[in-house]
């Protein structure tokens, strides 16, 4: 990957977050899903990025359910409920 190359990642916290939260989480797309858990999407440029947005999620006390790359599929942390 080149360094002007970003990818997208989905984060996935339960509880439930507004799309308001979406300028806290860098522009990132929020959506709030039927299973009590919110969706948090969009590009990252690189990696301190992505654990900038993961310390964020830490910030406001969520659970973290899973981190995932969605241009490979690969998922990057998980943790099951």
């Amino acid at each position: 990957m080149s360094e002007t190359e970003t990818e997208t990642y989905e984060i996935r916290v339960q509880g439930r977050l507004a799309e308001r939260w979406s300028a806290w989480f860098d522009g990132m797309e929020i959506t709030a899903a039927d299973d009590g858990s919110t969706l948090i999407r969009g590009p990252v440029a690189d990696q301190a990025a992505l654990h900038g947005l993961i310390q964020k999620v830490r910030d406001l006390g969520l659970p973290l359910l899973s981190v995932t790359n969605t241009q490979t599929g690969q998922t990057q942390a998980g943790v099951t409920s």
